[in-house]
């Protein structure tokens, strides 16, 4: 957390996305760690710099759509902000306001040394005085949020047959392509993981996920014991997280993968189904790491030291801070 000092003046925050949920979580992930309150600015940009990247961007605050959050005055002591299409209007702001105590996280795909400072996974090959690395994605998975969750889903989880395993399922994005194919194949690595090891199954699909994917899922596990999450109520994702045993993600969500690894339990990586030379070099670094291991339709049982990365991050932060104002 930040120095009293600080604190004590009751710095305003804002955190710019542009709406993208793993994203956004990241952002909020840290001002929760740091102890800010942050207020909340989703964007959305209109053509023509909608289609450009953020060094061709020219007056960007002219770029907000009508269904954007406004960005105006009184300016924020701290912006947090994530994504491409943040990148041109965070550094505007501080432009306007070099008060302004600018993070981005992510790679910016511009000048690093016009931020305070850059937090980026280290499977994007950024090195700066000013850039903290880590493994994976910023995540607010702790003891105590797992402690809560499990109390608070007790009675959906504890009368599963044991062991539980925990199954996040991604979808389609531009490196990996969940097709009819390969998700019968996962659907059938899910189904011999049970009848191998006994238990049950704890499954929750993303926005991601195809209907066609889950529909062959259910059917493929039709008569192994489990629970599909089916949208409506609360999302039950932290209780997962807190009541599984084990845990078998699909390789094409950095998130996801980020906040299994977080509850220091073992996780199986499901990757056959696409990739990329960043998620490549995400997934290795994780399983030389000892971290995680390739999902082959058997469960491992194993141990790994959890990295407190979000304290490393803080602690970083902090002495940006200190050295901006000095």
């Amino acid at each position: 957390m930040l120095n009293s000092n600080f604190l004590s003046h009751n710095p305003k925050c804002w955190v710019l996305t542009d709406g993208k949920a793993g994203m956004e979580s990241q952002c909020i992930a840290l001002a929760d760690t740091l102890g800010l309150k942050p207020t909340l600015k989703r964007v959305s940009i209109r053509s023509p710099w909608a289609f450009l990247p953020p060094h061709l961007w020219i007056f960007p605050l002219k770029a907000l759509s009508v269904k954007s959050d406004k960005l105006e005055p009184p300016w924020p002591d701290i912006l947090i902000a994530t994504g491409t299409k943040t990148v041109a209007l965070a550094l505007s702001i501080k432009t306007i306001n070099p008060a302004t105590f600018l993070i981005q996280i992510q790679n910016p795909t511009m000048s690093i040394s016009k931020f305070d400072i850059v937090i980026a996974p280290k499977h994007d090959c950024l090195s700066a005085s000013n850039v903290v690395s880590t493994l994976g994605a910023l995540n607010s998975i702790n003891k105590r949020k797992l402690n809560d969750a499990f109390t608070e889903f007790a009675s959906d989880y504890l009368g599963l047959p044991k062991p539980l395993i925990g199954v996040l399922i991604g979808g389609n994005n531009k490196n990996f392509h969940l097709t009819q194919k390969r998700t019968e194949n996962f659907a059938m690595m899910l189904r011999e993981a049970v009848n191998n090891i006994g238990g049950s199954l704890a499954i929750t699909p993303s926005r991601r996920t195809s209907e066609n994917s889950l529909k062959i899922i259910k059917n493929t596990l039709s008569d192994i014991p489990k629970f599909i999450w089916n949208g409506s109520g609360k999302n039950p994702y932290l209780g997962i997280l807190a009541h599984a045993d084990y845990f078998i993600v699909t390789g094409d969500s950095v998130n996801m993968v980020s906040e299994a690894i977080a509850t220091g339990k073992p996780v199986h990586v499901f990757k056959d189904f696409g990739g990329s030379k960043k998620f490549d070099r995400f997934h290795n670094s994780l399983e030389k790491l000892g971290v995680t291991r390739p999902f082959s339709g058997r469960i491992e049982k194993w141990e790994y030291e959890i990295i407190d990365e979000m304290t490393l991050v803080a602690d970083a932060v902090k002495k940006a801070w200190n050295f901006s104002k000095n």
